[in-house]
């Protein structure tokens, strides 16, 4: 059984470096639309990690590799994401809806003594999936039309290692090898000519980055527990590899003839990851409930795209979510052992377009329902339920709305443990 779960682990990983899912138009800049840190459990909380301590024996925190202190079992885990988003602009009413179903991540943690704890995994970092066309009347029956495609993905597998210094203080460090390769693809095309002019970049990714985490919990009377926690991701080693190509051709109905070089460089970049602070502080009542607070700031950095220099400001994201049980011990109701989370955040994003950097807030909610209902089984099948906006009706830009919901499983046993009894 646990050979065919770490195949299975191993072939989803190959699943997820094919996934092309972003759709979303602010995907068609720079890396794509990003998806990394999308753990489910934390997403359903608006995205809290940096403070959060699995109070339970089968949950694994990424996002903080030092808050780690009660994984006592095996946890395998997957998830997948629904996400709907509905588009629309000032610029001609425009109005789109999409949808896409992807899987999102897998990972496996276990124990490896009471105080080191490791964990590997799995997800998308970010994606392109686009194709738009911009037709401009020049008068005189002539139109100018500019295509854009962009395709491929950025994905991530890390594997994290923490350690429990004393009782209430651990130390974590995570290592992610990014991977993958994207491109964009402009042309602008005339109705009275059959030359085309091209703008293309293919960017193939090949970095490590490094998060180092700290976390202390501090436990009173009663068994409630205060929590602060922090992390820092630093340093890329590696490189982005990035070919631009301008240049002027004809089409046969299959691939370029004639084509005519006008510019053509490449490129090397190891800021392809940047540079991310996170701050949170939870209060929390034993297995009861516990809430949390959170700041991360990323430092901007400026990355090769379309032949030139494209930057991404500083941003930030608040978090403030958590979760309660309403009674852990009650085996006679399987909703009351049902574990619900909550959550909300407000992220200033990196992304600047048209002098508008491109923001978004959501709601969250989310619940892990144990499998056996009638024991102290920790395997699960979790939601979680994510609303909110993207962007802003302004300079003709594209706000999304977004309803997005991830289902998951985590398969939690003891593994690796020597048997005492036959």
């Amino acid at each position: 059984m646990h050979k065919i779960l770490v195949s299975a682990f191993i072939l989803t990983g190959m699943v997820v470096g094919a996934q092309s899912i972003g759709t979303s138009p602010y995907a068609s800049f720079g890396l794509g639309d990003v998806k990394y840190d999308n753990s489910l459990d934390m997403n359903a909380m608006g995205g809290i990690s940096a403070a959060y301590i699995p109070d339970y024996p089968n949950e694994f925190n990424f996002g903080n590799p030092a808050a780690n202190f009660n994984l006592e079992l095996t946890s395998f885990r997957a998830q997948v994401n629904n996400e709907n988003v509905f588009y629309k602009s000032d610029h001609n009413n425009y109005k789109d809806t999409k949808h896409s179903t992807y899987l999102s991540g897998i990972s496996l943690a276990f124990p490896i003594s009471p105080k080191i704890k490791f964990g590997m995994n799995f997800q998308p970092y970010s994606s392109k999936n686009y194709n738009t066309q911009l037709v401009n009347d020049l008068g005189g029956d002539v139109q100018e039309v500019t295509a854009f495609k962009g395709e491929g993905s950025v994905n991530t597998v890390g594997a994290a290692l923490s350690y429990q210094i004393i009782d209430g203080l651990g130390i974590g460090f995570k290592t992610n090898f990014n991977f993958g390769v994207i491109s964009d693809l402009q042309e602008i095309t005339y109705s009275n000519a059959e030359l085309i002019s091209g703008y293309r970049t293919r960017s193939s990714i090949r970095s490590f980055n490094h998060t180092l985490g700290l976390v202390y919990q501090r436990t009173f009377a009663l068994d409630n527990k205060f929590t602060i926690g922090g992390s820092y991701q630093f340093g890329n080693s590696g490189n982005m590899n990035t070919s631009y190509v301008n240049s002027t051709y004809y089409y046969n109905g299959i691939d370029r003839t004639n084509e005519t070089i006008i510019e053509k460089h490449t490129s090397h970049s190891k800021n392809l990851i940047p540079q991310t602070w996170q701050l949170g502080i939870g209060y929390g009542k034993g297995l009861r409930w516990f809430a949390s607070a959170q700041i991360a700031f990323e430092k901007g950095r400026t990355i090769n795209f379309l032949g030139s220099p494209f930057p991404y400001d500083n941003a930030y994201k608040a978090s403030i979510g958590g979760w309660f049980i309403p009674n852990p011990n009650d085996f006679r109701s399987y909703f009351n052992r049902v574990t619900y989370r909550y959550g909300a955040f407000y992220e200033k994003g990196a992304l600047k377009v048209n002098d508008n950097n491109i923001n978004s807030y959501g709601l969250t909610l989310g619940a892990n329902f144990p499998i056996k209902p009638n024991t102290r089984s920790f395997s699960s099948i979790d939601l979680a339920l994510e609303l909110g906006k993207r962007g802003t009706l302004k300079n003709d830009l594209v706000q999304e709305g977004f309803i997005n919901l991830k289902i998951g499983f985590n398969f939690a046993d003891r593994w690796f443990m020597k048997r005492v009894y036959e």
